[in-house]
């Protein structure tokens, strides 16, 4: 198979789909890789280093969609990406089709086979290749929300750590699973005060274990969520509904009775955001302010730190990419239930369901199980 990797164009979007090391796995496999060139360069991965991996390296974009069996890329496709998908092309990426009904459209005409990273699944009921970025921006959102509590960065001039003699910053952290817990880390790292929001029991005292009683685990209902927002200078929105759009979990109500500079950081906003008030934002332009609440929306937070996330990335798609590249998208799927449920969009049918009971009305979607689109 000939395996292609375009240069990443969203706002500063640095990672990559295959670093040179996956490169050198699809190859000693049999595959060639052609990748657009300075695809990787940014974060230290040069054109020389994905021909030492035996790699091609091609001078555009179009060269890598209109030659490539199968697309690896990290980000969902631009509108202008999606116009040279083809039906008898798999694209491998992040897709969060459920809040685009853009890109939903542009991948069904394009009549492409598209896998998405977001919704392959294990055996343990977990998204292998959601949760390294998961992880990623659970610890960045922290970061995030240290920085933009300075006074000079628009938030309270709260210290999350505070200091002997004066109380630590309060962080709410809504939602118990990889992102969430991977921000409680961070948080209590810092010496913050943090609570914990979740709906299953069950997870609530794997979590009190997990921080051995450090970190306040609390049933999340919503005057949970409205009470322990309004005393918080950090919110983390960590919550998540595979393939699907974010729940709205605090209103705007809600937000204009937070404490004046606190900080929104809203995780969910790559499926719609889960804050009424959250609108997608870019590392170059990161946060606005509403309500004199400061809210950092990144759609793309782990590409601030594109070389960890790449490799990180990696680690986790690399497997099922070659199972794909091996044995061909359709037998691959039908072999494995797990990366079946990565298949969104099939020669034009869609085959996500949370992805028409969102857009099926707006779109006139029609919901066509994954097997069933596979075999025709």
């Amino acid at each position: 198979m000939l395996v292609g990797v375009p240069k990443e164009i969203k706002n500063h979007e640095y990672r990559v789909g295959l670093t040179p090391a996956a490169v050198k796995e699809f190859v000693s496999n049999g595959h060639q890789v052609l990748v657009e060139t300075l695809a990787g360069d940014a974060i230290g991965f040069s054109d020389d280093m994905y021909i030492a991996a035996g790699a091609a390296i091609a001078s555009t974009a179009e060269q890598v969609f209109a030659e490539a069996e199968m697309i690896v890329k990290v980000k969902e496709p631009q509108p202008n990406e999606c116009k040279m998908l083809r039906k008898g092309q798999t694209l491998y990426t992040y897709l969060h089709l459920a809040p685009d009904p853009t890109q939903t459209e542009l991948l069904i005409a394009s009549g492409a086979t598209c896998i998405a990273y977001e919704t392959v699944t294990d055996d343990r009921g977990g998204l292998p290749l959601l949760a390294p970025m998961s992880e990623v921006a659970g610890r960045m959102s922290v970061q995030a929300g240290a920085h933009y509590l300075e006074k000079a960065h628009g938030g309270s001039g709260t210290l999350l750590g505070g200091v002997p003699g004066v109380a630590p910053g309060k962080v709410l952290v809504i939602g118990g699973g990889v992102v969430g817990t991977n921000a409680a880390k961070m948080a209590l790292g810092l010496g913050a005060d943090v609570t914990i929001l979740d709906r299953s029991l069950p997870r609530l005292r794997q979590l009190d274990d997990i921080f051995n009683g450090q970190v306040k685990t609390v049933y999340s209902t919503l005057d949970a969520i409205e009470h322990y927002s309004a005393n918080a200078d950090l919110v983390v929105g960590a919550v998540l509904i595979p393939g699907a759009a974010a729940p709205k979990l605090l209103n705007r109500e809600q937000i204009s009775a937070m404490k004046p500079g606190s900080v929104l950081v809203d995780v969910a906003i790559d499926q719609g955001g889960c804050f009424e008030t959250s609108k997608a934002t870019t590392h170059q332009d990161p946060v606005y302010v509403i309500d004199d609440v400061v809210h950092y929306c990144v759609a793309n937070m782990p590409g601030g730190v594109a070389r960890t996330s790449t490799m990180a990335l990696n680690n986790a798609t690399l497997p099922f990419g070659l199972a794909l590249a091996n044995k061909g998208p359709a037998n691959a799927m039908l072999e494995d239930k797990h990366l079946l449920n990565g298949l969104n969009v099939h020669e034009g049918k869609v085959t996500y369901k949370a992805v028409v009971d969102a857009l099926g009305e707006k779109l006139g979607l029609t919901y066509t199980p994954a097997e069933e689109a596979l075999k025709g």
